[in-house]
């Protein structure tokens, strides 16, 4: 992914003579022919041109990138609708004019670059391509910039925008996200990653001026000889590590751990950082993965980069695990903001706990440490917990019991940041946070979901409960004993038409005649409805959801008579639909089975009924 020049003139002539025979096409093609200096991004056009390609053209080049989780996420490769050089230069363009106008001294404040191990071949994209070239951009508008000079979490950019004092953090990311795929994440002064209306407003920006401004902004070279672009790398990760310290609160248990644990960074970059935060703690490092521990764009050991899928997506790490007897197991996505683990159990095999699982630990601990310290009632009166409405409400139990507060916000980690930090604005202090996939914020160093801290909390936690006899899971069956049995299901349909997808939520919309809502799920009577994608709410007087409305994704509630809670709503970043359910058992009810049994019935009407995947050629989760 070297030299990036322009392919030579006379191909560009030959180029710009052919016809598609679709004007609006010709437009498109022309003007990408025009702006876009990458020859890898280029060769793709002429292929797709003499190819005869006219939809793979049409859905590449007559379409843009929405704003969607707190940017962009998107294959990389040619194309107005895709990640790559030319699209990345527009949106920084975009976001420096939207910068401009909030922030006075956006030139003083600066910009905050980051980027993950991404990279194709074929299209000459990486991660650190594309952040080279963000910071072109701004360089180029004299904004100065804090370009990481490597590498680093996704929660680093967040955490140096507050600690720098930055108007915005940009990181080049797209996660856990398939290889072919890259992104643009953007954070705002706060730390949070940004919503409405900052991300209209910046997708109205970068419509506005969409030619490159100037050579300059394709000068990746600019980082190496700009006065105004630092490395903040060094400092960053220092105070980031020392601040970290904050959560280790049983040193001198760490030290004598005779527990082992294997770490895999899933190809990603969580291995060093991983690795430095359990000397923090005082722990022996994890055993790395030794075939995940470096960096690969190709991901080539797992069938897909996603720790979310559970045991599927861990082999080699177990294996390691059970080689070295290894008790548990800590896995990173790629990006290191989310957090797998897994367990090995007494009778045999593995435990693998679901998010909404490691929520009801990691909450626990977060507290149980939090009263250690703070023993009178007020300052548990300011102590709150966070949660996506489709993840556990095993937080809520907690509150109700040990009078703290507890709020849910919409899906995603953009909603709880600025939560953090609208609750901080009044004096209140958020000790955990968390989303069912896998994203948790132990403490409140940095708005986003944060896996490096997680996942020495977690060890830290197992160091504990192990001098006290007590496993993971073990300690997981005593929470449920205290606050009641939380039985959970989340898993996913893929559905690669969107018009499908809309058909279905109409239907559901319409189920029983126009405007009316299934009234029975399995059997089972529906006792409310809320669609925060319409702001209806049937459990409220005035019908209106307290949550915002959400007319972006797809996103319905239905509350059970028999107390199981289920949630079907649309990924913001792949082709899927999420279903989400749970039965939320009141304390020392413990007849698990037959909970779980009744969810599962619960669970598949959802999707037979509602979904109908046969039907709708909708792809079933292979776990």
């Amino acid at each position: 992914m070297g030299d990036n020049d322009q392919v030579n003139g006379d191909l560009n002539a030959n180029m710009r003579c052919q016809s598609t025979g679709d004007p609006q096409l010709d437009k498109a093609v022309h003007q990408w022919l025009t702006w876009d200096r990458n020859r890898w991004t280029r060769a793709q056009l002429d292929a797709l041109m003499a190819a005869g390609h006219l939809d793979e053209l049409r859905s590449r080049l007559c379409s843009r990138m929405s704003f969607g989780t707190a940017g962009l996420r998107a294959p990389m490769g040619a194309g107005f609708n895709r990640i790559n050089d030319l699209t990345v230069i527009q949106s920084t363009q975009g976001l420096y004019s939207h910068l401009c106008r909030y922030f006075p001294d956006v030139s003083s404040r600066g910009l905050v670059v980051g980027f993950d191990t991404r990279g194709q071949e074929e299209s000459g994209c990486s991660s650190e391509r594309l952040a080279k070239l963000t910071a072109a951009v701004m360089l180029s508008r004299e904004v100065p910039v804090h370009l990481f000079s490597s590498f680093v979490p996704t929660p680093y950019v967040p955490y140096a925008v507050k600690k720098l004092g930055a108007a915005a953090g940009v990181m080049i990311t797209a996660s856990h996200n398939p290889k072919e795929d890259n992104g643009y994440k953007v954070y705002w002064s706060n730390g949070a990653q940004i919503a409405s209306p900052h991300d209209k407003e910046i997708l109205r920006s970068i419509e506005e001026e969409l030619e490159p401004w100037s050579a300059s902004c394709w000068d990746q070279d600019l980082v190496d000889h700009s006065s105004l672009r630092t490395d903040p790398l060094t400092q960053i990760n220092s105070c980031y590590m020392d601040e970290l310290s904050s959560l280790c609160f049983h040193r001198e248990l760490n030290s004598s751990c005779p527990l082992k644990f294997v770490h895999s960074s899933f190809h990603g970059v969580g291995h060093v950082f991983v690795q430095e935060a359990f000397q923090v703690f005082g722990f022996v490092p994890p055993i790395p993965v030794p075939e995940q521990k470096d960096p690969d764009p190709n991901f080539s050991s797992v069938r897909c980069p996603n720790p979310e899928e559970g045991e599927s997506v861990l082999e080699l790490s177990l294996l390691l695990a059970e080689k070295e007897n290894a008790r548990i197991v800590l896995a990173t996505d790629p990006d290191a903001d989310r957090l797998a683990v897994a367990e090995k159990s007494d009778g045999c095999g593995w435990k693998v706990f679901t998010g909404n699982e490691l929520a009801a630990l990691l909450g626990w601990w977060m507290f149980f440490n939090w009263k250690e310290s703070h023993h009178e009632p007020a300052d548990t009166q300011n102590v709150y917990m966070l949660a996506t409405t489709v993840s556990s409400k095993i937080l809520q139990a907690f509150a109700r019991i040990e009078g703290f507060h507890f709020e849910e916000t919409l899906p995603g980690f953009k909603w709880i940041g600025n939560k953090i930090h609208e609750l901080s604005k009044t004096g209140h202090r958020v000790i955990f946070a968390f989303e069912e996939s896998i994203g948790f914020l132990c403490g409140n160093m940095v708005p986003e979901k944060d896996g490096v801290s997680s996942a020495v909390v977690v060890a830290e936690m197992a160091a504990y409960l192990h001098k006290k006899n007590l496993t993971l899971n073990q300690q997981l069956d005593n929470i449920y004993q205290t606050y009641g049995y939380h039985v959970s299901k989340t898993s996913y349909v893929v559905c690669n038409d969107p018009p499908t997808i809309q058909k279905i939520f109409s239907r559901i919309r319409n189920f029983d005649g126009d405007g009316s809502y299934p009234k029975t799920c399995g059997g089972v009577q529906i006792v409310h409805v809320r669609d925060v994608t319409t702001g209806y709410d049937s459990s409220r007087a005035d019908l209106r959801s307290v949550l915002p409305v959400l007319r972006s994704s797809q996103m319905i509630t239905f509350t059970l008579q028999n107390g199981v809670v289920a949630t079907l709503r649309t990924s913001g970043t792949e082709p899927k639909i999420k279903y989400y359910t749970e039965f939320c058992a009141a304390p020392g009810k413990s007849e698990v089975c037959r909970l779980e049994e009744e969810l599962r019935n619960i669970t598949a009407a959802l999707l037979d009924e509602f979904l109908e995947p046969e039907k709708n050629n909708l792809i079933r989760r292979l776990v």
